[in-house]
């Protein structure tokens, strides 16, 4: 039997595939709408306006006692000033007592300010009796302590534009105004599709020369990290019309990222079934680990032809996937953290590759990680990875590099 191997004759540099890539990105301008206890890390669609002041009335900011602030003026320890306790005022309250020439309220933080008050005297600062006679020991000025009506929030202020995204305090400040749902931009689609007749669905028992999928479920995880909603699809086999039918199915959704079959093997067809159905962008990169990488439109959608190899696939996605998935949904540009430490060990790189070599960090040295493209734990065990220039042959024990931290 004569095997006709399909070797990767041209790759290209990795900023060429981005470039390419990004000349194809697009954003999704569907919008829904959301309960605002759904609504973390979505992306507003529209911007919010306050209907009322926030807060809707003058505060106290202190325990204490509501006063007018010029009964207190000149009150020392030695020479306190007398005022009558006229009321008790706690949060939720509303006063019933304005208050007059040397008279005061006791009130709460947060509670309404009483007509007249426009001071606050800290309780510390005091002393009462039985008779409801409180002894002022320092002076307030006008509005001390005290939160004045629309100081967080006024109406009609945009609390939030189009665009930003939503966290834990940008949720607070729409509670704040009483926003019950918002208008949001959809999550990205993303289909994803594991390929090959050797890969068996978790829960299943290993058939002779079969491993589980895995990349289904790192992507998976991935997608939803980086603000898409994936949509897993059945392993698709290796054959023409099987991947055919597949990429048919998967076009329904913004964005298709398969793993497996976009190698050189007889039996790696998609980029075939890309170059069918539509145009192939590139085919290979100049990348170590991810050399067989396929990127195509079809129907104006991107389609990732991701590789087979757990930690080559799950690499890409960091590199490439992970901006793109980002743009669809309006959220800004993913910049990780990453520390500066010596390598632990020496290092060979790949020539005319851009070596991505996954790396742990033990007591302030990087330690190399890297086993194999096809063993997941060389991601696993590792807490981010350092890039070698194609230009750089070896990598020196003690040399500073640069850790990109997952």
């Amino acid at each position: 039997m004569t095997v006709k191997m399909r070797p990767i004759k041209n790759t290209i540099p990795l900023a060429q595939a981005k470039a390419l890539i990004e000349s194809q990105m697009k954003t999704i301008d569907r919008i829904e709408i959301v309960s605002l206890s759904e609504a973390n890390g979505r992306v507003l669609a529209q911007e919010c306006i306050a209907s009322a002041d926030v807060p809707s009335f003058a505060r106290a900011a202190m325990d204490g006692y509501a006063v007018r602030a010029e009964d207190t003026f000149g009150a020392t320890q030695e020479n306190p000033k007398y005022l009558t306790c006229v009321e008790r005022v706690f949060t939720g309250q509303i006063p019933t007592c304005p208050i007059e020439s040397g008279q005061c309220s006791e009130i709460s933080t947060g509670a309404p300010m009483p007509d007249n008050a426009n001071a606050v005297v800290m309780v510390e600062k005091t002393k009462s009796d039985s008779s409801n006679t409180v002894y002022i020991m320092s002076p307030v000025e006008p509005q001390q302590h005290v939160g004045q009506q629309g100081a967080d929030i006024q109406e009609g202020q945009i609390v939030l534009r189009t665009g930003e995204v939503l966290n834990a305090s940008r949720i607070g400040a729409l509670a704040a105004v009483g926003t019950t749902e918002v208008r949001v931009y959809v999550r990205p689609r993303v289909a994803i599709l594991s390929t090959g007749n050797e890969i068996a669905d978790l829960g299943q028992p290993l058939k002779p020369g079969q491993i589980y999928d895995i990349n289904k479920f790192t992507l998976t995880a991935i997608v939803t990290e980086h603000g898409g909603y994936p949509e897993p699809h059945r392993t698709a086999s290796d054959n023409i019309k099987d991947l055919s039918d597949a990429v048919e199915r998967c076009l329904e959704s913004d964005l298709l990222v398969f793993s497996g079959g976009s190698s050189v093997g007889t039996r790696d067809f998609m980029v075939d079934v890309i170059g069918q159905k539509g145009t192939i962008l590139f085919h290979g990169l100049a990348i170590k680990p991810g050399k067989p990488t396929v990127v195509g439109i079809i129907n104006d959608k991107l389609i990732f032809g991701m590789p087979g190899y757990p930690t080559s696939c799950l690499s890409n996605a960091h590199i490439l996937l992970v901006p793109v998935i980002r743009h669809l949904a309006h959220l800004p540009a993913h910049h990780a953290r990453t520390i500066t430490v010596p390598l632990g060990k020496k290092i060979r790189s790949a020539i005319d590759k851009h070596q991505f070599y996954t790396v742990r960090v033990e007591q302030g040295i990087a330690v190399p990680a890297f086993k194999a493209s096809g063993d997941i734990t060389s991601m696993s065990q590792a807490d981010g990875y350092i890039e070698i220039a194609p230009t750089t042959i070896t990598v020196e024990q003690g040399e500073p590099v640069q850790v990109t931290l997952f």
